[in-house]
């Protein structure tokens, strides 16, 4: 006996409200038809494959709040199983609202399995990942990875249980030309859109999962995954942003995503990347534009090159800004980026300051009740109510941490004004009116 498909924009587009479809629209006090329709039409997603029991589904799209996601993963050179669960716990401590896993170096089956053993949110993983590292050490290495070998890496994934999947479909023999023409001071920072050109150019063939599209949708259909259609020629400084690569890619993914959305597959759209402040914007309006309301899912982006050892810190400004715009799904950047493999304590860092970029974007974008924990901390500063206040912190443990290391001598103030604390005197003098 076969087993019975179930796809979310299938039953969406019937009226029949899902499980977990509920279970966002309840989370989120959003209208269940209203978030059904969105899932119908393409404009929001509840990332889950159907093989796996989600305890917190996540919606991502418009309407919705701005969603965080955090990336773990081994390397060739840090490959401990241990390390990237202890990495997942840390993400989801922080309030990450989604994982993925990047992990290339050990055990990559094993870890991603352990994950999604772990893991309470939706998973994402780059099934390229482990098909290149498959063929590392090998006569051809990565140029000898056949597309059946790419093909049957997703298959897997989704066998496992993946709720959504990288797939840089969208650089093309067409977008590499255009690289080689735009004179880029970065050619490819993408560590999965760096594998498919070496495979390109190697060959001289057409990218498979772009060739062979079809194929890719049928696989995320078996299992409901979700695709994330990455963006492998994303700018990875901001003098290459905007460029012609860039937006060649960004419209065959619009061209893509139309047609997994006709065959009931739920699609993201990834963006870039490296993009000067004044770009943000105008990258998420075309985005939109092209691809008619997907859910933008951005890496920061990360506004400034300046700043290793802050770039959580650079790509928050980013990612606060594309989300006012209308970005949908951050994805973190921790302390360690274009330095080395994060730990615990910066996925833990990078959830937190990408949460604040995505509240910030959700007041901006007047996303319902969004602003209220900020009036309902501002009343707590009123009254110099400071247990309610470092309860409504969004990093309360370091909120309370802070607080602990110079306690005031009057516990009604702090030690930054002490006895003229403003709120204080003027509270004081208004009184005697």
């Amino acid at each position: 006996m076969t087993e019975e498909r179930v796809l979310q924009v299938v039953e969406a587009r019937k009226g029949n409200l899902t499980e977990e479809v509920r279970a966002v629209a309840e989370a989120e006090s959003a209208d269940p038809a209203a978030l059904m329709r969105a899932v119908a039409g393409g404009t929001a997603v509840v990332p889950r494959n159907r093989r796996r029991r989600l305890l917190s589904p996540r919606g991502i799209g418009g309407g919705l709040r701005t969603k965080v996601n955090a990336n773990i993963g081994s390397s060739p050179d840090v490959a401990d199983p241990d390390l990237e669960l202890r990495k997942v716990a840390a993400a989801v401590e922080a309030g990450a609202d989604a994982v993925m896993d990047l992990s290339i170096g050990g055990d990559i089956a094993g870890i991603r399995r352990r994950v999604l053993d772990a893991c309470p949110v939706p998973v994402g993983t780059v099934p390229i990942y482990g098909a290149a590292a498959a063929r590392a050490g090998t006569p051809g290495g990565i140029a000898a990875m056949t597309a059946d070998e790419l093909f049957e890496a997703v298959e897997a994934h989704g066998r496992d249980g993946v709720d959504f999947v990288t797939v840089h479909c969208g650089v093309t023999l067409a977008a590499l030309e255009r690289l080689r023409r735009g004179g880029r001071v970065l050619d490819v920072v993408s560590r999965g859109g760096a594998f498919l050109v070496a495979w390109m150019i190697a060959g001289g063939r057409e990218n498979p999962l772009f060739a062979d599209f079809g194929r890719l949708v049928e696989i995320a259909a078996r299992h409901d995954m979700t695709l994330s259609l990455g963006d492998g020629m994303r700018p990875g400084c901001i003098a290459d942003a905007n460029d012609r690569a860039q937006f060649q890619e960004l419209i065959t993914l619009g061209e893509l995503q139309a047609y997994a959305l006709r065959e009931g597959v739920q699609v993201m759209i990834e963006g870039p990347g490296h993009v000067p402040l004044h770009m943000v914007a105008e990258n998420v309006r075309l985005q939109k534009e092209i691809c008619r309301g997907a859910p933008f899912y951005v890496l920061g982006p990360v506004v400034t090159d300046v700043a290793p050892g802050h770039d959580h810190v650079a790509a928050a400004i980013g990612g606060a800004a594309a989300g006012a715009a209308g970005a949908d799904f951050l994805c973190y950047v921790t302390p360690a980026e274009h330095l080395g493999l994060p730990g615990p304590d910066e996925v833990r860092e990078g959830v937190i300051v990408t949460r604040l970029a995505a509240h910030a974007a959700d007041i901006a974008k007047g996303i319902a009740g969004a602003a209220d924990w900020d009036l309902a901390m501002a009343r707590k500063r009123k009254a110099r109510d400071w247990e309610g206040m470092l309860d409504l912190a969004l990093d309360r443990r370091k909120a309370r941490a802070i607080r602990g290391t110079s306690p005031p001598r009057d516990p009604g103030v702090c030690t930054m004004c002490g006895e003229y604390c403003a709120i204080r005197i003027v509270e004081e003098y208004l009184g005697r009116e």
